[in-house]
């Protein structure tokens, strides 16, 4: 236990973490302090561009093989299966209507990349190595519980207590063809076919600079979670924060067990935890504009950025790691 505590306290106090609760506290505290747009986006952009570049550059090495395939029907098994325990787990501990019990369990089936990146950085500085194909698992991670989540939607409509879901042709290109998805996979892909060489090439772009670029991306993201949560208040009840920091943990617990079945590494199995424990606030969000307006951004967006993304930064990525390598790495 002391162990895991010293564990978590290293992670609070990186900068990364800590540029992440400046943004909170300066937004809680109504500060002018912001990040331009554009920039946001260009810090985004280079992040997905790095990672993505980087985990197709380890696949070149290690090559296609059973364990990849069976991590990435893992992550889609477990990207359809945690909506509709979220979607449970909603019913006992809200009130919410069933068109936002849906919604919001879409995001919690589904991930975040911004997550993932900085638990990728916490393994890093804990000498803990991971398959580079888990950026691909990541990626498949996003559109099956987009699809539940229509399906969680519709059937409230049936039984004529809950909104309408639209599946239709705008829907599909919103979830496919979402931009974070295509840069993530396309760089991927480029990784994958220049192999280390390439990496070489760009080496000092995208990988030097990475962890100072991710604490200027996680300034912004503490900004946004803290205006998030400055303005929904008396939109969630206790329930729905409790929610929020209970998935998480219900989500890597199936995720460790997955990763125990198809054979991952401590590394690999602690991506897989964090990318189980996250909420999605890019992808699931876009579709859900477009599939279910009736739904409340007010309670999704809140929930996935503004308490469980901050509750996996401080609490859970150092949790999800130090058990990994407790009952994996021996």
């Amino acid at each position: 236990m002391g162990t895991m505590l010293a564990e978590a306290g290293q992670v609070l106090l990186s900068p990364m973490i800590l540029c992440f609760a400046l943004g909170m506290a300066a937004a809680l505290a109504r500060s002018g302090l912001s990040v331009p747009e554009a920039a946001a986006k260009t810090l985004s952009l280079y992040l997905l561009f790095a990672i993505g570049f980087k985990g197709g550059a380890s696949l070149a090495g290690h090559g296609v093989d059973g364990s990849m395939l069976g991590a990435l029907g893992a992550g889609v098994v477990l990207s359809a299966a945690l909506p509709v325990v979220a979607y449970g787990l909603l019913t006992v501990m809200t009130r919410l209507s069933q068109t936002d019990a849906a919604a919001v369990a879409g995001h919690y089936g589904s991930i975040s990349i911004v997550t993932f990146v900085t638990a990728l950085a916490v393994l890093q500085d804990r000498g803990m190595s991971s398959e580079g194909y888990m950026v691909a698992v990541a990626a498949a991670m996003e559109a099956p519980a987009i699809v539940v989540a229509l399906w969680l939607a519709a059937r409230g409509t049936a039984s004529g207590t809950g909104g309408g879901a639209r599946m239709d042709a705008t829907l599909w290109r919103e979830v496919m063809l979402n931009g974070s998805i295509v840069l993530l996979v396309g760089a991927f892909a480029i990784g994958a076919a220049t192999g280390q060489e390439g990496l070489a090439e760009i080496d000092s772009f995208i990988v030097a600079p990475f962890k100072g670029v991710l604490c200027l991306f996680l300034l912004d993201m503490g900004l946004v979670a803290g205006r998030g949560l400055r303005q929904a208040r008396g939109v969630l009840g206790a329930g729905a924060v409790g929610f929020g920091m209970t998935m998480p943990l219900i989500g890597a617990a199936l995720g460790l067990l997955a990763a125990m079945l198809v054979g991952l590494s401590p590394g690999g199995a602690a991506l897989l935890m964090t990318l189980s424990a996250s909420a999605s606030y890019i992808a699931v969000p876009a579709a859900m504009r477009v599939a279910l307006p009736e739904a409340n951004p007010s309670i999704y967006l809140t929930l996935s950025l503004g308490v469980t993304f901050p509750f996996n930064l401080v609490v859970g990525i150092a949790l999800y790691a130090e058990i990994a390598h407790r009952l994996i790495g021996g």
